[in-house]
């Protein structure tokens, strides 16, 4: 297809169908007329010669074809908003702005609900899109702005990238409350006997723990690893495993999963939790706005 002959327009019609998954709700997020964008939207399936959307129970369900285009025309259409959108002043309370947010486990569990809660209350026409990856994984995408922000226990090293701690964690462990061997105290002889749920680490990784238990000539016995946070609780819940998550996370699932939570019996270093932007959103008044009510909210945890 020669992107020269292609109505820019009917990218905006896509994006906005796929997102509310019918064209009434599109129409009146386009502030346009049902008929046009159910045009715009034929016009487009020829230029692709695709159907694109199916009527379904769901709505509109995108074809296989959309489901590939859905992503690569959101970041297109992201990069041209942060470019026209200039110098003009950020009305929060009326803004429809997507932010993409790059957060992993904790992120998502301890920092992003109460965000979004004080959000829904101040800017309730804000939207935020969750991506699970590393910051490491999207710095191409920080730099062209398809992401916003990221959230992560390591830094960018490049310039072009800004750093700022907002807040430091600790470990906390878990076991469920009937535990038939733990009482109130986790002593080091009971934390290396029990069997440990652990988070997955990168192969050129190597958790804090097992770093301070190596330098004593120890290790733990472990049974199970898993590749997200979420699935620990469950697990500790229904069997005589201990799992060690940051502190925050282990109050949440404690509370949650009716788990009792021990101080871990080693010397543990506090970790920084950083957000993470590019040097091209530092004078954005929108971008301004949200990372720096981000960062308080951050704060007060």
């Amino acid at each position: 297809m020669n992107l020269r002959t292609l109505d820019l327009n009917l990218l905006l019609v896509f994006d906005a169908i796929y997102g509310e998954r019918s064209i009434s709700k599109a129409a009146h997020k386009l502030h346009l007329s049902q008929p046009t964008v159910s045009n715009a939207l034929a016009r487009l399936r020829e230029r692709l010669q695709d159907p694109l959307f199916e009527r379904s129970a769901q709505g509109m369900w995108p074809t296989p074809r959309a489901k590939k285009l859905a992503d690569p025309i959101r970041q297109a259409l992201n990069v041209l908003e942060r470019g026209l959108r200039g110098d003009e002043a950020f009305d929060f309370a009326r803004s429809d702005r997507e932010f993409v947010i790059a957060v992993e486990d904790y992120g998502e569990a301890v920092i992003l609900p109460g965000f979004i809660k004080w959000l829904a209350e101040v800017a309730p026409n804000i939207r935020i899109r969750i991506r699970p990856e590393s910051s490491a994984q999207l710095k191409a995408e920080l730099r062209e702005g398809a992401v916003d922000l990221a959230l992560d226990y390591f830094v960018l090293t490049e310039s072009a990238y800004r750093n700022t701690c907002v807040l430091t964690e600790t470990l906390l462990s878990l076991t469920r409350r009937d535990h038939p061997l733990v009482s109130e105290r986790l002593t080091l002889e009971l934390y290396l006997a029990l069997p440990h749920v652990v988070l997955a680490a990168p192969s050129n990784a190597r958790p804090m723990i097992d770093l301070a238990l190596h330098k004593r000539g120890l290790q733990r016995r472990i049974a199970v690893r898993v590749p997200h946070f979420v699935s620990m609780p469950v697990i500790v819940q229904t069997t005589d495993m201990i799992g060690t998550v940051p502190r925050r996370m282990a109050y949440l699932y404690a509370d949650n999963f009716r788990l009792k939570s021990h101080a871990v019996p080693l010397r543990i270093p506090q970790f920084p939790v950083y957000l993470i932007w590019h040097e091209s959103v530092e004078s954005d008044e929108g971008h301004q706005w949200f990372r720096n009510h981000l960062m308080e909210f951050c704060q007060r945890l």
